[in-house]
């Protein structure tokens, strides 16, 4: 077993130190939302709650803010609200991870805290090698990697990754995304009865686009494979993004068929969720608020020494044949003072940053203009919402169609975010916006009651 080289560690550390206040001080950067402390941040991994306190790990270079050999950042909450700091979890210093410690998941057994990841080795050739590798620890905060689990099995390239581990029917069960031979993208299946010794069983979905990325499985009242496509095109209204998130509502037994896929999030940014289960029952689901290939390197926040932020948590549930996402109740806690409360109708004013926004009793279209920047219109049972294209090329959009007629809009802005929860989280749209830093004023047109609480504003995990 391998302890995590202390040499790259407080080489990452070095950096938090040098240029975390740089970070901290740009106006971009989320009062409340999960951010690096410096460089680059992607999907999360391992979320869990494990003796009582919420581990949320995610993919992080801590060097610059582009892309590379990727950590393990690691982080521990017991309220889902506030949220600590601990030491990377895993840095690749290993033959079998030593270009990137990719993503994976976690879970509890025999008193330990398990981690399970892919390997990603890559030749300056581009030459890629995969391997499925397993970390545990006592602690919950101290990790020691024990090494590969899966090696590559024949039929698919080296796009094999994300390993997501559940216990069901007293076994255990792993999803890997996975890109066959033939360049189409699929979901693999593998079942252990010990967390050691694994058996392939195949192929558990497939049939759209060449890569299936961050595959998760979980029930509801049905179940559901919740997974990222990549290479889906552009229809109407749907798939307007480089690449999607979203799921299949199936049967684990009987399969998940493909023309069943629905996106999960309709916004700008949105990419490669990860869910776990609470101790009260709750499926609790946490996204990386950013999204490959979709501009990212036009980000203004770049030359303050970060990019990228999660999510807030939310909780899932099934409605019919729908995933609808709830922001999660302890986000409440959030509030400090309430800034509007508005029952006339329309509403003209400046906002600060860090505010929830509810609208309801919604009567008619409404057009809603954030900062000069962000747009939202609703037309008919059509939302859709509007801002400056990230390479300055003119305006990009998105939208989706309500299922009922609009009752209820709840936002969340957090400095250079906006998520939108319509209709109790029947659709969610999670974006970045980077307004002028000097512009505040907000304009609602169309009748509805609206509230706005300011949050608080506090800058970084502990």
């Amino acid at each position: 077993m391998q302890m995590i080289d202390v040499n790259l560690r407080n080489k990452a550390m070095e950096m938090v130190e040098e240029y975390s206040g740089i970070a901290l001080s740009d106006p971009y950067y989320p009062s409340y939302h999960i951010a690096p402390p410096v460089g680059l941040l992607n999907d999360p991994n391992g979320f869990i709650q494990w003796k009582g306190t919420y581990h949320l790990f995610y993919q992080w270079m801590p060097f610059h803010t582009g892309h590379g050999a990727k950590f393990w950042a690691h982080l521990t909450s017991r309220d889902l609200v506030d949220w600590a700091w601990q030491e990377p979890a895993l840095a690749p210093d290993e033959w079998y991870d030593r270009t990137g410690c990719y993503s994976g998941s976690a879970v509890e057994k025999d008193d330990e805290l398990l981690l399970f990841y892919t390997g990603n080795v890559k030749d300056d050739d581009g030459n890629r090698e995969t391997y499925q590798c397993k970390a545990r620890s006592e602690d919950g905060v101290s990790f020691e990697k024990v090494g590969v689990q899966i090696e590559l099995p024949d039929g698919f390239t080296p796009h094999f990754r994300d390993p997501k581990v559940w216990k069901m029917r007293n076994e255990w069960y792993m999803v890997i995304g996975a890109q066959t031979e033939e360049k189409e993208g699929c979901i693999v299946l593998y079942r252990s009865e010990d967390l050691d010794s694994w058996t392939y069983e195949g192929i558990l979905a497939s049939g759209m686009g060449y890569m299936w990325e961050c595959p998760d499985f979980f029930r509801l009242k049905d179940d559901v494979l919740l997974f990222s496509p990549q290479g889906l095109e552009e229809k109407g209204i749907d798939y307007r993004n480089m690449y999607q998130s979203g799921y299949i509502i199936g049967d684990f037994d009987k399969g998940f068929p493909e023309e069943k896929f629905r996106e999960l999030d309709h916004g700008f940014e949105f990419y490669a969720p990860q869910t776990t289960e609470d101790d009260q029952g709750r499926r609790l689901l946490v996204g990386w608020m950013g999204m490959p290939d979709g501009g990212e390197e036009y980000f203004p926040t770049h030359d303050n020494h970060w990019i990228h932020q999660m999510t807030l948590p939310r909780e899932l549930l099934q409605q019919g044949d729908r995933v609808i996402q709830k922001p999660v109740e302890e986000l409440e806690k959030l509030r400090t003072d309430k800034l509007v409360e508005e029952n006339s109708g329309s509403f003209a004013g400046n906002l600060p940053r860090n505010i929830e926004l509810i609208m309801r009793e919604i009567e008619e279209d409404i057009y809603i203009d954030l900062y000069d920047y962000f747009s939202i219109r609703l037309e008919g049972r059509r939302i859709t919402i509007e801002r400056p294209a990230m390479d300055g090329s003119g305006k990009e959009w998105r939208a989706a169609d309500l299922v009922s007629p609009l009752t209820e809009m709840r936002m969340f802005i957090d400095q250079s975010s906006l998520e939108i929860f319509v209709n109790d989280g029947e659709i969610v749209f999670s974006s970045r916006m980077f307004p002028d830093v000097d512009t505040h004023e907000c304009r609602v047109k169309g009748r509805s009651s609206i509230t706005a609480w300011n949050l608080r504003a506090e800058k970084g995990a502990e």
